[in-house]
C-alpha cells in the first residue's frame, strides 16, 4: 500500500508544526497553496486539511481554532485508519474476493478463514509487481532484519497452498519460480 499523505492547503503554520513533529506520525506531509490544488492529483490514500471547505474528497476542515494538537493528530490518524480499513476489504484477486480486515477469501459461496500471517503473505504478494524472494517475505511479513536459515516461509506457503487446494480445489493461487513466489 502506498504511503498515506496529508496535504495542508493555505495553512503554513500548521504545516511547520506538523513538520517539526514528523517523527511521531506515520504519514507523509505536503504543503500546498490554494492555486496548486487544481493541478494536484490526489490518491485514495490522501487526506487534506484546510481552513476553508474545498470540494475535495477526504478533507478535514478546521473552523474552530485554536485546536489542541493532540486532538488534531487523533482526528488525522483516525481518518487515515478508516481509509486503510476501507481499502483492505473486498479486494478482487483473480476469481476470489479477499477481505484483509476479516482475513477471509471467498469464492462461489465458499469462505476460507486465514491466519494473520497467511493474510499478510497474500497481501504482500498481491502488492508486489514481481516474484518475491523468501528473504523479502522474511523481512516484510515476519520483520526479520537478517537472512535466517529457516524454512518458516516455505512451511507457511505450503500450508496456505494446501488450505486453498482443499477449500477451492485450486493448486495455482500462489505460484513459484526460481526468483520467488507470486500470485
Amino acid at each position: 500500500m502506498d504511503k498515506q499523505k496529508l496535504h495542508i492547503i493555505n495553512f503554513p503554520i500548521l504545516y511547520e508544526i506538523l513538520f517539526e513533529l514528523k517523527h511521531i506520525h506515520n504519514f507523509e506531509l505536503e504543503n500546498l497553496s490554494i492555486h496548486s490544488i487544481n493541478k494536484k492529483k490526489f490518491t485514495k490514500f490522501d487526506l487534506v486539511i484546510s481552513r476553508n471547505f474545498l470540494s475535495i474528497e477526504d478533507q478535514i476542515e478546521l473552523k474552530n481554532l485554536p485546536i489542541e494538537l493532540d486532538k488534531l493528530l487523533d482526528v488525522i490518524n483516525l481518518k487515515f485508519l478508516k481509509k486503510k480499513i476501507e481499502f483492505k476489504k473486498n479486494i478482487k484477486l483473480g476469481k476470489y474476493l479477499v477481505n484483509f480486515n476479516t482475513r477471509k477469501i471467498i469464492h462461489e459461496k465458499k469462505i476460507l478463514t486465514l491466519t494473520e500471517k497467511e493474510a499478510k503473505i497474500i497481501d504482500f504478494l498481491n502488492n508486489s509487481n514481481d516474484a518475491v524472494t523468501v528473504q523479502l517475505l522474511q523481512k516484510n511479513v515476519w520483520g526479520h532484519k537478517s537472512k535466517l536459515d529457516t524454512h518458516t516461509v516455505e512451511t507457511h506457503i505450503y500450508r496456505l497452498r494446501k488450505k486453498i487446494l482443499t477449500m477451492f480445489n485450486d493448486n495455482n493461487f500462489i505460484k513459484s519460480k526460481k526468483s520467488g513466489y507470486y500470485i
